[in-house]
């Protein structure tokens, strides 16, 4: 693999340099939290990529895409990745978006992707039950043919930011009869402000709102925003999971944390020395880097595949596996780095009726928050059991 950027890769890389440091709002520049953003910030820099025709560089050119190589979209992530920049959400523009263009009506594209490229609709993924989350093709929630439309009935769960979504695409059992229940389940386009549809917080361990339960009571939805076949919506859910688990790798933003780690670990100090000068710490970090750059050159050759037209396959599962792997522990490493600046109570915020501050440098604020809300990383896009289950059978064919 040559890893040497061409004179034309290098200048692409300016462009974007520039592009970001004059474009990116200044306000979100320096690590903005997601969990403290506004939804105004979580749209912020999509809607200005969308206006430059820089929020879907995945996509096809038909449909708004950039056109870049696989090089240039691993330029563009990682110079993101440099100031913490607040990416368009993946649950449009990297999941349901290629369900649509890929398998969607022409309707359907022009009435969806356009809003989607500029970020003026926001969407939300319903897959997940109570009952139903790595067993995904046991849900229960049922979508009945009535005319030309469908009513569904049923409950979503860990509904990530459903709570601002315009709009959601759900996975409905249409044939509770069908032998195999993947073969009776529908992908259906769902508008959030149907009569019916109720989103109730779920508050998590972090104390943030970021996912939800989503109930489901007699919501009347046309046909016409069926995707694809009826009953055979499980093979557009998995279409859509390899896209989000290939996303889920997040390299360029563990690089970039693990930067920050070492930064905290050359101003913490053990026994009066900097807690990078500690072999043991230092090790583990050092063998984080050395897991990040193998997932690295695994995420470049997907990258590789995609641009020669193949698009993710079981490879995904390893990225997703490996990427989630890394991002747990080097929250854990920045945790034990910070020691007890990333307690919750060093997060105490000067009010009129305080004079509590934040004790010791900002950058322990958000390390047990991160911590606690990587948790989840392992689980979402199909846990990594499944995943681990999925590398067995369809690469090592075992």
């Amino acid at each position: 693999m040559n890893l040497e950027f061409s004179a034309e890769e290098t200048a692409f890389r300016e462009e974007v340099r520039t592009f970001i440091d004059e474009n990116y709002p200044e306000h979100l520049k320096g690590g903005s939290q997601l969990e403290e953003a506004t939804p105004e910030d979580m749209l912020a820099w999509h809607k200005i990529l969308g206006k430059k025709g820089w929020s879907v560089p995945a996509w096809p050119v038909e449909y708004g895409g950039t056109g870049w190589t696989s090089t240039q979209r691993y330029i563009w992530s990682e110079e993101n990745a440099r100031v913490d920049a607040i990416m368009p959400l993946p649950f449009g523009v990297a999941m349901v978006a290629p369900v649509i263009y890929t398998f969607g009506t022409q309707e359907q594209k022009d009435r969806f992707l356009p809003k989607i490229r500029s970020g003026e609709e926001w969407w939300c993924q319903g897959y997940s039950e109570p009952g139903a989350g790595s067993d995904l093709a046991s849900l229960k929630t049922t979508a009945v043919r009535d005319g030309d439309h469908y009513v569904i009935n049923g409950q979503k769960t860990w509904t990530t930011l459903a709570q601002h979504a315009d709009w959601g695409f759900f996975l409905c059992r249409t044939d509770p009869d069908a032998k195999k229940q993947q073969e009776g389940i529908s992908f259906i386009l769902v508008d959030m402000k149907t009569p019916g549809i109720e989103v109730r917080p779920i508050i998590t361990l972090d104390g943030g709102h970021e996912v939800n339960e989503v109930w489901l009571t007699d919501v009347r939805v046309p046909v016409e925003n069926r995707v694809g076949k009826e009953n055979e919506g499980w093979t557009y859910a998995k279409f859509l999971l390899a896209h989000e688990r290939s996303g889920i790798a997040g390299v360029a933003r563990s690089k970039r944390g693990i930067e920050k780690l070492r930064d905290i670990a050359a101003s913490e100090t053990d026994n009066g020395k900097p807690l990078i000068e500690d072999a043991g710490f230092a090790s583990k970090v050092t063998q984080l880097e050395i897991d990040l750059t193998a997932l690295e050159f695994t995420e470049l050759r997907t990258l590789a595949g995609e641009a020669q037209g193949r698009g993710p396959g079981p490879e995904s599962s390893i990225l997703k596996v490996k990427g989630t792997e890394i991002q747990q522990r080097l929250t854990e490493l920045t945790l034990e780095a910070v020691g007890h600046y990333g307690h919750p109570m060093h997060r105490a915020i000067a009010s009129e009726n305080s004079n509590e501050f934040p004790i010791g440098a900002g950058y322990g604020d958000y390390s047990a928050p991160a911590y606690f809300n990587m948790r989840k990383t392992s689980i979402y896009g199909g846990s990594n059991e499944i995943q681990r289950n999925i590398i067995t059978k369809m690469i090592l064919g075992l």
